[in-house]
């Protein structure tokens, strides 16, 4: 077993601390990484607190993993000592199953394994996140993050990246595209930039006038308020696709509102609570859709970080040090950041 360190919650309700724990050995297919960089996401704060169900306690958060390759297994071929990998949501599926095959892992049939929260297959343990000092992975779902990224800035893009990511290209979006994004945080700073990187002509809904500047920054073309009912208005009928990444109940009828014939309102945000419905003559009258999507299997996350790679694309984060968890955690909860707070692991000490 290889002793590792991690910032762990123990019970739902007090903060994270240090923790000493195992990895499992390094299996014949395995990789073992030393872990620099873990980003923080609001899926992390939700599962520790046991506001998306039952969390085994102790547990490691953090899936936005970016570090250094420390040791290989005898069978792995691709990867080797000092290779600048990532790893994000998942670590593992049943790789037999008719989404396994068509690399949509995240859909497994049977279950993809969680890299925090999830049950190992090789030692029946639960399975524990990237803040920590190191992580053991099977090889196919290693990463390969670009040289010539700042690999602390490329941590988000292993969930909020691919999240986003992945609804751009199910449906296709490119140069003539127009695209709706709405919420300006983690996820939504990533939709912007990506949307933009494409060539889509992206509109950013908020409800705060004070986002406009920082939207325009991140490549947005035009910023409206949706409160103001006469700005929806002239929106309507003209997007292509609207990605929705707000995590609260709010009205989801006015956005598909703003779709044109055959549009889309993806859903990624998730919602605790249900959406009002919308009616059903939003969607007759113009053939609208509404969706939702996870994130994305290991080729098309592959395909995202070749992308930001070739267009110098990473996240906005504000780089903390590991006994900054809890308070960052509480920031968080006040939104706090721009637009993601990521872990500098090189920090964290070790408990006595």
């Amino acid at each position: 077993m290889i002793p590792t360190i991690g910032i762990a919650a123990f019970d739902a309700a007090g903060p994270l601390a240090p923790w000493r724990f195992d990895r499992r050995d390094v299996g014949a297919h395995d990789v073992h990484i030393r872990i620099m960089y873990c980003g923080i996401c609001h899926s992390d704060l939700h599962t520790v607190r046991g506001e998306w169900g039952p969390c085994r306690y102790p547990q490691v958060p953090g899936h936005e993993i970016v570090g250094r390759v420390e040791s290989v297994g005898s069978a792995v071929t691709r990867w080797r000592a000092g290779d600048l990998v990532g790893v994000g949501c998942m670590v593992d599926s049943c790789q037999h199953c008719q989404p396994c095959a068509d690399g949509v892992e995240q859909y497994c049939d049977n279950g993809m394994t969680g890299t925090y929260g999830g049950v190992e297959k090789q030692t029946g343990l639960p399975t524990q996140g990237g803040y920590s000092t190191g992580i053991v992975v099977n090889e196919q779902f290693v990463l390969r993050v670009p040289d010539n990224l700042d690999p602390a800035a490329v941590a988000p893009l292993l969930c909020a990246g691919i999240t986003t990511w992945s609804p751009l290209r199910q449906w296709q979006v490119g140069p003539g595209s127009r695209v709706g994004v709405v919420g300006i945080g983690g996820l939504g700073h990533m939709a912007v930039k990506l949307a933009s990187a494409l060539g889509a002509h992206v509109v950013v809904l908020t409800t705060s006038a004070a986002k406009a500047d920082d939207a325009r920054r991140l490549g947005a073309h035009e910023v409206v308020v949706s409160r103001d009912a006469s700005a929806m208005a002239t929106l309507r009928n003209s997007l292509d696709l609207i990605i929705d990444t707000v995590g609260t109940p709010h009205d989801i009828d006015g956005e598909m509102q703003l779709l044109r014939l055959d549009g889309t309102l993806v859903l990624l945000g998730g919602s605790p609570e249900p959406h009002p419905s919308p009616r059903a003559f939003t969607f007759i009258m113009k053939r609208r859709r509404l969706a939702g999507s996870l994130i994305g299997g290991i080729a098309e996350t592959q395909e995202m970080l070749d992308f930001c790679g070739q267009h110098g694309i990473t996240a906005d984060i504000e780089l903390i040090k590991a006994d900054a968890v809890n308070e960052a955690y509480e920031r968080m909860l006040k939104s706090d950041v721009k637009y993601r707070f990521v872990i500098d692991l090189a920090t964290l000490d070790v408990p006595a």
